[in-house]
């Protein structure tokens, strides 16, 4: 009897820790960003009007607006305040790249 409760008590603690390891590459891989690649370049920049920060413009950021490769089409994204993680951080915008097999965009980031 002993034997048996000590045989079920390991399978249940491999079984938890084999569901560990295969939860966390899958919970890695939806943390991955998605990588977009257009065939052609993306059209000019819109102009934007920047409207007045909000009223703590110490911690909102103006994120440009930026054209996205949506369903086979080039979408506008418009620009818009985005809060800082942190009082010194600096964003970095996101672009697009031309490479050999199309153009990449490169999300912005905090620095």
């Amino acid at each position: 009897m002993r034997n048996s409760v000590s045989i079920a008590l390991g399978l249940s603690m491999l079984m938890a820790t084999g569901a560990a390891a295969i939860a966390a590459p899958l919970q890695l891989a939806q943390n991955q960003p998605t990588i977009i690649i257009a065939p052609t370049a993306p059209p000019a920049p819109r102009e934007e009007v920047v409207p007045p920060p909000p009223s703590t413009p110490t911690t909102m950021v103006w994120e440009t607006g930026h054209w996205a490769w949506i369903n086979g089409n080039w979408a506008w994204v418009h620009g818009q305040y985005v809060a800082r993680p942190t009082p010194q951080a600096v964003w970095t915008p996101g672009h697009w790249v031309q490479e050999a097999d199309g153009w990449t965009w490169i999300e912005g980031r905090w620095n």
